[in-house]
């Protein structure tokens, strides 16, 4: 039961982190904690086994994502190596951060800014252009410098860690914000989930490793079997959402992002409190 439940969780998110760009860990991450909290886990390793495990997944995830989106000529290239470097080291740094705060704490952290972004993205600007943004030379879109995308990336990366959500929370909204169409955010933040990933992953597994995390299966805050078939269910349903991703129009497409992680901060709120 344990392994098709890994699996359903890894179709879901899989599917969402075509569609969104957010890696799948909004899916993941919820749907971790429950059941690693029906399986008996303690309450303190609960949340941080969940950020973890998703980050780790979200390097498959954003891969498959990331083919996909490239494909259809969404990511901007140039933006994604002016962030990538505070992306990773930000992530594995976050990971740091989140291991010292309590797992209530995270489920109330996660839970407000969620909401924040939620309320952000579906009531925001309605701006939208379509330029050639896989041209470096292009200024059509007045995108900070490169400097200021490189700390943008530092501090989206250890939010990253902390929300275990591979960035698309925020790399999605800092791109619209912009005026950059939402299909290329969504390819953009897709590419961004992969350093994200890599280095949340070895970040929750390090210090992961420096407490005592009495759970089988697991390398530090990774557990090895929920990895395993949430990975590799979620590589093929992520081609599936980003097809779907292509079909609707940007507008609609932000209206389903911000309802789904307003559904999500709302649960983890929920859960904080209760």
């Amino acid at each position: 039961m344990e392994l098709i439940t890994f699996l359903i969780i890894g179709a879901l998110a899989g599917f969402a982190a075509g569609l969104f760009g957010v890696g799948g860990g909004t899916i993941i991450v919820p749907l971790l904690f429950i059941v690693f909290t029906q399986m008996g886990y303690s309450p303190d390793n609960v949340m941080h086994l969940a950020l973890g495990t998703s980050l780790a997944t979200i390097i498959v995830t954003s891969i498959s994502s990331l083919m996909a989106h490239n494909k259809k000529g969404s990511v901007m290239w140039p933006v994604f190596k002016n962030l990538a470097p505070g992306l990773a080291l930000g992530c594995f740094f976050g990971a740091g951060i989140a291991g010292l705060l309590s797992g209530v704490h995270l489920q109330l952290i996660v839970g407000v800014f969620l909401l924040w972004v939620a309320y952000k993205m579906f009531f925001g600007g309605k701006k939208q252009v379509g330029n050639n943004f896989n041209d470096p030379n292009s200024n059509l879109v007045s995108l900070p410098s490169k400097p200021k995308q490189l700390a943008a990336g530092g501090v989206i990366g250890i939010a990253s860690a902390i929300f275990g959500i591979g960035g698309g929370s925020l790399t999605v909204p800092y791109l619209t914000r912009y005026n950059v169409v939402m299909q290329k955010a969504v390819g953009t933040s897709a590419a961004c989930g992969l350093p994200i990933a890599i280095a949340g992953a070895l970040g929750f597994m390090f210090f992961g490793m420096q407490q005592d995390v009495n759970v089988p299966n697991t390398i530090g805050f990774v557990h090895i079997y929920a990895f395993l078939g949430i990975a590799s269910m979620s590589f093929f349903t992520a081609k599936v959402g980003a097809k779907v991703a292509h079909m609707l129009s940007p507008e609609l497409l932000k209206k389903c992002f911000s309802v789904l992680l307003f559904a999500v901060g709302l649960y983890f709120l929920y859960k904080g409190l209760v």
